[in-house]
């Protein structure tokens, strides 16, 4: 299943930029901070970067989307203060996201979904084997878009990390993430 999902957004992407009109230019580049409240009491911070925010147009069946590639490096923590354990992640993902209203006919409402790929430090954490150290970042969310020439961001995003089936244990790791986003 994800294998068709990565798929499909790779063929978008290809399609999107093979005709002369629809990659029309870089938006901008863009700095995120997220809040990580997981499963199993863990809890986070993620620093993102995007390196170039891309708008797509004339697109087959979605006229205008919004292509980033975002490099990211999560701190998860878990346990009480005294004794707790942290992993590191770092991630690259290709995410795309389509504005389908816009608040006050200004703000741009979007979702966004992407498929990455991710290397975590400690394959045992929070009571649990997550059986390797190499991960799907998978996500799926909602943002706004707001301030001058709306450069800022909010964003409500369902994280998902898991190994995909690679490896027989593969609990995954499920996050709720709360994201502010700078463009520049």
């Amino acid at each position: 299943m994800k294998t068709i999902f990565l798929a499909t957004l790779f063929v978008i992407a290809f399609f999107a930029s093979s005709s002369s009109r629809a990659y029309e230019h870089t938006v901008s580049q863009a700095v995120a901070v997220d809040v990580l409240i997981g499963s199993d009491d863990i809890t986070g911070v993620r620093l993102a970067y995007r390196p170039h925010v891309y708008e797509l147009n004339n697109v087959p069946y979605f006229d205008q989307l919004d292509i980033y590639w975002e490099v990211s490096v999560n701190f998860w923590e878990f346990g009480e203060s005294n004794q707790h354990e942290t992993n590191y992640v770092v991630a690259l993902s290709p995410v795309v996201g389509k504005t389908f209203y816009r608040v006050k006919n200004k703000y741009p409402l979007r979702w966004e979904f992407g498929i990455g790929v991710s290397l975590v430090e400690d394959t045992r954490f929070a009571g649990k084997d997550i059986g390797s150290h190499y991960q799907f970042e998978d996500r799926l969310g909602i943002a706004l878009d707001f301030g001058e020439q709306h450069k800022q961001s909010l964003a409500l995003r369902y994280m998902h990390y898991s190994n995909g089936g690679l490896n027989s244990k593969n609990p995954g790791v499920d996050f709720l993430n709360v994201s502010y986003a700078y463009a520049f």
